[in-house]
């Protein structure tokens, strides 16, 4: 299945746009993808008109904008009843007719709503609020998998009112909506009539009233807690993954279902490897005698160490490659490799004896040795003119 565009790149907006500028975005290609607009392709255009008002129904409220902006995909989708996007999802009705009202040629000749969006209007309580926890992991952690146990604080439904802010006796059908949660007027314009439907103001969209509200959350139908969770750590962890726990958010406010709980990852620096991807690099620094004459060296890997053979006359930065053994691949396909990079370490501090043998040996070799290194050094040096 293909990935999901991005929101901002469907409406054509920047990240940093205004609602207002989300909502002129949103008018101007809903005009041009409607499908009576489009009837050759009147299909396509149904999709294309469906996407763009999917992107407008997150990026035109605050909160599941905050949450797309933070978590992406997986942090609205859980608003969506069925994980998917339908009509029965929208909730900008006033302003979808106000764009439908407002222009002509369109041959609704009635309810924008009742017509295009099958008469479905979203009801019943809104989830509750999701959490983002952002918990830090070392690297050898990350590589062989490993259980957290987390001290998580949200809200949770409250046990004396069962989450209703009220007692039953206490909560009345709202008398603006008559329970219904939605109001609508109907209005026209031109030749076009339409109804504009929103949420109560009375109830929020609710259906009903609470004239004494509970004594233990004071109405709003959930209280303060820390529940403590054991998260696993799967292998091959990368730095910023989320993990997704379901229900582990906030309690709605409204009566529905808790949000859901995202849990962010992030690799510690490791004192000795570099990470790229499923590569391990490491610096192995090695003597100048050990360079010269080779020599079988130990050095880290992630499940203790490894030998390594230098061979006579290696060069500092050289590479090696150990295969396998670098972090493990998250979805199980193997392991990369760790990448050795020897360093060559001048001694700085010599004796009398020490030094004299080295003079004997620079005579004997030349000073650059007989491999031409002086020549391969100033060979991109050109004299001037």
């Amino acid at each position: 299945m293909p990935s999901k565009r991005d929101y901002y790149d469907v409406l054509g907006v920047s990240k940093d746009a205004s609602a207002d500028e989300v909502k002129k975005a949103y008018r101007r290609l809903a005009l041009k993808h409607h499908p009576d607009k489009n009837k050759e392709q009147p299909k396509e255009a149904e999709e294309k008109f469906k996407d763009l008002s999917e992107a407008y129904e997150v990026l035109a409220d605050p909160d599941k904008r905050t949450r797309y902006d933070q978590y992406g995909h997986s942090g609205v989708e859980s608003t969506f009843r069925g994980g998917g996007f339908d009509w029965s999802d929208f909730t900008h009705f006033e302003d979808i007719s106000d764009i439908f009202g407002r222009s002509s040629g369109f041959g609704f000749g009635g309810s924008i709503f009742e017509q295009f969006f099958g008469g479905r209007p979203r009801s019943g309580p809104q989830e509750g609020r999701s959490l983002r926890y952002d918990i830090e992991v070392s690297l050898l952690d990350a590589a062989s998998g490993a259980e957290k146990e987390l001290r998580i604080p949200h809200s949770v439904q409250c046990k004396s009112c069962g989450g209703q802010g009220a007692k039953a006796k206490d909560i009345k059908t709202c008398t603006t909506c008559s329970g219904a949660g939605q109001v609508r007027q109907g209005q026209t314009r031109g030749n076009t009539s339409f109804v504009s439907i929103a949420a109560c103001p009375t109830c929020r969209g609710s259906g009903r009233q609470i004239i004494k509200p509970c004594a233990t959350c004071s109405g709003a139908g959930a209280t303060e807690t820390t529940s403590t969770i054991k998260v696993s750590i799967p292998q091959g962890t990368e730095d910023g993954m989320r993990l997704r726990v379901r229900g582990g958010g906030d309690a709605s406010r409204e009566g529905g279902g808790p949000g859901d709980l995202f849990i962010v990852i992030h690799i510690a620096p490791h004192e000795l490897f570099e990470r790229d991807g499923r590569n391990l690099y490491v610096d192995a620094p090695i003597s100048f005698s050990e360079a010269a004459l080779g020599a079988k060296i130990q050095v880290p890997t992630l499940d203790g160490s490894a030998l390594v053979t230098i061979p006579p006359g290696t060069q500092t930065d050289t590479v090696f490659r150990l295969k396998g053994k670098g972090m493990p691949d998250l979805r199980g396909h193997g392991n990369g490799d760790e990448f050795v990079r020897v360093q060559v370490i001048t001694p700085t501090k010599l004796n009398a004896e020490q030094k004299e043998m080295l003079r004997g040996f620079s005579e004997s070799v030349g000073q650059y040795g007989k491999t031409g290194a002086r020549k391969m050094r100033f060979s991109g040096f050109r004299k001037k003119a």
